[in-house]
C-alpha cells in the first residue's frame, strides 16, 4: 500500500507516518532525510545531490524521482508514505508516471485537514526532543515533570526557530499557493479522503486506520 499524507506545515503528517512505520511495516519516505542520505552514500545519483547542494542550488524534481526510484525498487517494505513529495501538480504528474513505471500504485491520498488559526495556537507551543524528534507541546503533551522524553529518555527539547506566529502564517501562506491544488488533483482522481488533522494523536490515527483498511 502506497500513501500521500497532505497537509500544511504542523498538521501532524509526520508523527502519523511513524505510527504507520510501526503498525504496518511501511517505509516513510521523506525528501529531507533522503537527501541527507545521498550526500554520503558514494552513488551517482549521490554525488550529483552532493554537487547541487554544495552549490546551494535547489535539488530538481528529476533528481528527487530518482531518489524515490531507488528506493522503491530496492527497499523491502509493505508500502511507503511519500512525505514532503509531491509538492506542486509537476511533481504529481512525475509521482504517478514513475509508479506506473515500477508497477506500483498510489492507493490513499489523506488530508489531514485543519484549522488556520488552531494551528497556529498549536505550532507556536510546539517543541521537540533534541534527540529522537518526539514532539512535545506546551498545551496538549507537555514535556514530562522529570524532564525526560518518553521516548528515549533524552534530556533536550529545541523549538524550531520558525515555529512563530509570522513565520508560520508565511509558510502557511506558501503551502495554500503551492501545494493546496494537489487537493483538487487527487480529489477528481477519486483518491482523495479527508481527516480532521487536530484531532487526538490517536483519534487521527483511528481516522486513517479507518480509510485505509476501507
Amino acid at each position: 500500500m502506497n500513501l500521500i499524507l497532505l497537509g500544511p506545515p504542523g498538521a501532524g503528517k509526520g508523527t502519523q507516518a511513524r505510527i504507520l512505520v510501526d503498525e504496518r511495516n511501511m517505509v516513510q519516505l521523506s525528501t529531507g532525510d533522503m537527501l541527507r542520505a545521498a550526500q554520503s552514500s558514494g552513488t551517482e545519483m549521490g554525488k550529483r545531490v552532493a554537487d547541487v547542494m554544495a552549490r546551494g542550488e535547489l535539488v530538481t524534481d528529476e533528481i528527487v524521482i530518482g531518489l524515490i526510484e531507488e528506493q522503491l525498487t530496492t527497499v523491502k517494505a509493505d508500502g511507503f508514505i511519500f512525505d514532503g513529495f509531491p509538492r506542486t501538480l509537476a511533481q504529481a504528474d512525475a509521482l504517478g508516471a514513475l509508479l506506473a513505471k515500477t508497477g506500483q500504485s498510489l492507493d490513499a491520498v489523506i488530508e489531514m485537514r485543519v484549522d488556520d488559526e488552531a494551528l497556529v495556537a498549536r505550532i507556536t507551543a510546539r517543541s521537540t526532543c533534541g534527540d529522537c524528534g518526539e514532539v512535545y507541546n506546551d498545551i496538549t503533551k507537555p514535556i514530562p515533570a522529570d524532564g525526560k522524553c518518553v521516548n528515549c529518555g533524552g534530556t533536550e527539547f529545541k523549538r524550531r526557530a520558525d515555529d512563530n506566529e509570522d513565520s508560520l502564517k508565511q509558510r502557511l501562506m506558501e503551502y495554500y499557493k503551492k501545494t493546496s491544488p494537489l487537493i483538487g488533483y487527487y480529489y477528481a482522481k477519486g483518491d482523495l479522503s479527508v481527516v480532521d488533522g487536530l484531532g487526538e494523536i490517536d483519534e487521527v490515527a483511528g481516522a486513517i486506520r479507518t480509510v485505509l483498511d476501507a
